[in-house]
């Protein structure tokens, strides 16, 4: 009877990762519309739909550090049609910002693959009279605790409060739901300084509306070449990384992240994907599933440590 059982149970379940995707893909987004994540998940979506042969429907619910578009991916089935483009916000950080997550980063997910890596830059409003980071120390430095920052992720987060901290400089922290709403009052000089990454904070930089000082990157980006790398203004290399992957529930069938992953790596090394992605600061990369897995684990110690050195306590 148990033998039975078992052979019912295979073939009820059997269909359902056959037929995968039976459904359009709601892929939600953990940030704002315009933000960097937003962006990158629709360069993906069209091509990724078509691949899979249903549509990749693009649903932003930012809020919470990513936490709250990742606790509903949590609590989702885990068929694959409910899947989240995470990213060193929700995975990375907030298990060691909270002081009670409302998920196991490692535990109530399916890694699917890694994405890539984003740039940021120390950007600064043009009431600034610093053209270089050092320029900014002194001037922070003379005017201990009248520059406010603002932070739009963990990344920016966890960046300034390392910088700061390095540099022994008193800042502000305003902290906002995602980066473009960060970018705006940083445009009005409502706060000064921004730890921002390239696509949101692009057109304001052409236009010299904003200022670069620097970028995180050991080596300066192509996007702004004339950008010194945060090596390059004397300061050590920051040890976390901005990452995007695909995730989905835990207890995915191997088969439906597979297939997913396959469609992502072939995807990610067209050259009319890359080029987009790319031209957002963005350098993709792609994984195998297992090796994501190792990836999103090194990089949630990583980041354990990092936060814990910059002195952030958790709420």
């Amino acid at each position: 009877m148990r033998a039975l059982a078992l052979v019912v149970a295979l073939l009820a379940a059997a269909p359902a990762t056959a037929q995968f995707p039976a459904k359009p893909i709601r892929m939600l987004v953990p940030f704002g519309a315009g933000s960097s994540t937003d962006i990158v998940m629709r360069i993906l979506a069209p091509p990724l739909g078509q691949a899979l042969g249903q549509p990749v429907v693009v649903e932003n619910k930012p809020g919470a550090d990513g936490a709250i578009a990742a606790t509903e991916v949590a609590k989702s089935p885990p068929d694959g049609h409910t899947l989240i483009l995470g990213t060193n916000s929700p995975f990375s950080a907030v298990p060691h910002l909270r002081n009670s997550p409302p998920y196991d980063a490692l535990r109530d997910f399916t890694p699917v693959t890694l994405v890539g890596n984003y740039t940021f830059f120390v950007v600064v409003h043009p009431s600034v009279p610093a053209r270089t980071v050092q320029e900014f120390i002194a001037y922070a430095r003379a005017n201990p605790g009248k520059l406010n920052y603002g932070t739009g992720n963990t990344s920016s987060i966890v960046m300034t409060a390392m910088f700061a901290r390095l540099a022994n400089i008193d800042l502000v922290h305003v902290p906002y739901k995602s980066e473009p709403p960060a970018i705006t009052d940083l445009l009005s000089g409502n706060i000064q300084l921004m730890i921002a990454s390239y696509a949101p904070a692009a057109p304001h930089l052409r236009e010299a509306k904003l200022r670069a000082l620097v970028t995180t990157l050991a080596n300066r980006s192509p996007l702004l070449p004339d950008v010194p790398s945060v090596v390059e203004a004397g300061l050590p290399k920051f040890p976390i990384e901005s990452w995007a992957g695909m995730l989905g529930p835990a207890k995915m069938p191997k088969e439906v992240s597979e297939r997913i992953n396959r469609e992502m790596n072939v995807l990610l090394k067209r050259a009319d994907v890359r080029g987009n992605l790319l031209k957002q600061a963005f350098e993709p990369r792609g994984m195998g599933t297992e090796e994501f897995a190792a990836y999103a684990k090194q990089q949630y110690d990583v980041w354990g440590r990092a936060i814990r050195d910059a002195g952030i306590q958790p709420e």
